[in-house]
């Protein structure tokens, strides 16, 4: 059985570009809305192929694997993503639709593209979202269609590392601010879903790579820095065979009035 000290270390070489979680199987398992994001944007891209002159935006596309995995792309295809390591990845994952990929921060700066540009924006799991700007970049008729990490969205892990979190102050992840700031944009939205499931880590190894790919989940995550929590989460799993963690996701559909 490897020790602590090996499987934090394996955690540690893990490559972390990209938003492929293959490695995680048989450490850890995490459960996946019912509605399946990727089916449903699959659909969507298929119908834009099927019509001449249709456009989509993926914004914050990651390393572009879910965008790779639909059946058929629009004419015209454009990604962003503004995280380094992600930019080769996608530029790659991406290259065989024929898609363009904008290395920015879309979620800070103005999208580089005139009104009414696009037929369908999209995104997964978003930081943060220009509401102002998909709105205006979306044709009349268009939608924006996406899947967000939901409030306090693995807040198990979040807290047995650093402790209770004082409850936040203005808008946060629940979907509420969401609709609010799609209609504020001038957007009416036509689907909302929500969805709570279970995470399961069995291994420090899958907890250390975990949390230095997904880095909202402790801002400030180091393995110096938490040795002793994770010491302490090593030695629960030993005991117990796993930690328990609650997925939140919700999934958001508005449309832009014709």
């Amino acid at each position: 059985m490897a020790t602590f000290e090996e499987l934090v270390a394996e955690g540690c070489e893990v490559p972390v570009d990209g938003w492929d979680f293959s490695w995680f199987a048989g450490r850890a398992i995490e459960e996946r809305p019912p509605w399946g994001y990727a089916r449903l944007l699959g659909e969507r891209m298929a119908t834009l192929a099927a019509n001449p002159g249709t456009a989509a935006l993926d914004l914050q596309t990651g390393g572009g694997e879910v965008l790779a995995s639909i059946p058929a792309a629009p004419p015209v295809l454009v990604a962003t993503e503004c995280w380094p390591p992600n930019v080769e990845v996608a530029r790659r994952n991406l290259a065989a639709l024929g898609a363009r990929l904008i290395p920015m921060d879309d979620e800070l700066d103005d999208l580089p593209f005139q009104d009414a540009t696009f037929d369908l924006v999209v995104s997964r799991h978003p930081v943060g979202v220009r509401w102002d700007e998909v709105a205006r970049v979306l044709k009349p008729g268009g939608a924006y269609f996406s899947q967000d990490v939901g409030e306090r969205s693995v807040g198990e892990l979040t807290e047995f590392m650093m402790g209770p979190q004082p409850p936040d102050d203005g808008p946060t992840r629940d979907p509420k601010w969401s609709v609010l700031a799609a209609r504020a944009a001038g957007l009416e939205v036509v689907d909302l879903r929500e969805f709570r499931g279970r995470m399961e880590f069995w291994d420090i190894a899958a907890v250390v790579h975990f949390l230095r790919k997904v880095i909202w989940i402790v801002p400030d995550f180091g393995v110096e820095a938490y040795a002793d929590r994770l010491r302490a989460l090593h030695e629960q799993i030993q005991d117990t065979g796993l930690f328990v963690a609650t997925s939140v996701r919700f999934l958001i559909e508005a449309q832009k009035p014709t």
